[in-house]
């Protein structure tokens, strides 16, 4: 048989373009030669299976009447109604907006971490440099509860640390978590001092990829820290950072409630309420599961759209998650 490539003709044998063809059985042989590896991978499958995978079954309830004396294959089917009723409903764009709103914000404070990581890798090692670490880390492993408890004794409008400090200056106390237009900046930058540190640890990975001779070439060329900085560190966590931004930008339309529901109270919800708080609320206090459902399952979608969306414009950069 005559293959031709690039213009050139080749003679191949029909045994070698059958075994080209034929298709690649399942290799139980290598699963045998090399199980200790697979053995390493099953939990990470398992989990998946369990807690990521089976409970897709359960989606179907967002098309049904549930209710769980009939289960979920005795339910009634209604179709789209519970999608319909969120989408009419007139909360709809509050909580789209909110939901959206706190997560610009935070992205507008994306390159805080970048800064923090450029910033620690150009300190020197010693005493000041595992300081500073420690100081930017240790906010990560206080726990959601006490956060939200300290942000309140801090904010409180008699005792609290920062009205009696703007008290030396002649203002008035502020009751800020009462006042809905607080609320994202208390969230937002709340989050900013307790994940900052953290953050920048994936970025002080990557520069610590950089070739020192870069560097050294370019001290030789006469290059100062910030030209060095700029032309040669950012450029080269440059695909980390995009990866990272795509990966935030899939979850505009996710906050993790937790937070957000202890800070929450009947004066700021106008500000605070989100769709997850929402999901939670209907869900589980008023036990609309098939509602919820619906509602968390076109959260999902939409984060997956806007994903691949966001995906396939990083693409442009040559940097994508696929």
């Amino acid at each position: 048989m005559l293959i031709k490539l690039k213009g050139v003709d080749y003679k191949v044998s029909d045994q070698t373009m059958a075994r080209a063809v034929k298709p690649k059985r399942f290799n139980w042989r290598r699963i045998k030669i090399n199980w200790q590896l697979y053995l390493l991978l099953a939990p990470a499958i398992i989990y998946f299976a369990v807690f990521k995978y089976y409970p897709l079954y359960g989606l179907q309830i967002a098309f049904k009447n549930f209710k769980a004396s009939q289960g979920i294959w005795g339910s009634q089917w209604v179709g789209l109604r519970h999608f319909t009723r969120f989408f009419n409903s007139y909360y709809f764009w509050d909580l789209i907006r909110n939901t959206i709103l706190i997560n610009l914000y935070g992205l507008v404070l994306f390159p805080l971490s970048v800064i923090v990581a450029l910033s620690l890798n150009e300190l020197r090692d010693g005493p000041f440099k595992k300081a500073a670490q420690t100081i930017t880390y240790a906010p990560h492993f206080i726990s959601t509860v006490v956060l939200v408890g300290m942000i309140i004794a801090f904010l409180d409008p008699s005792k609290g640390i920062v009205n009696n400090f703007l008290g030396m200056f002649g203002i008035a106390p502020i009751s800020f978590m009462t006042e809905p237009r607080w609320f994202k900046s208390i969230y937002v930058w709340s989050g900013q001092w307790q994940n900052l540190g953290w953050n920048a640890i994936i970025y002080l990975a990557a520069l610590a990829g950089v070739d020192p001779q870069l560097h050294e070439s370019a001290k030789i060329d006469g290059a100062t820290r910030l030209q060095r900085i700029w032309h040669i560190n950012i450029p080269s966590i440059l695909p980390t950072i995009v990866i990272l931004l795509i990966l935030s930008m899939g979850s505009m339309l996710s906050i993790g409630f937790e937070k957000i529901l202890l800070m929450q109270n009947p004066l700021n919800l106008d500000s605070s309420q989100v769709i997850q708080t929402y999901v939670y609320e209907a869900g589980l206090l008023h036990g609309q599961y098939a509602y919820s459902t619906a509602i968390g399952l076109f959260n999902s979608v939409a984060n997956l759209i806007i994903l691949l969306f966001f995906n396939r414009i990083a693409r442009r950069t040559g940097t994508s998650l696929w």
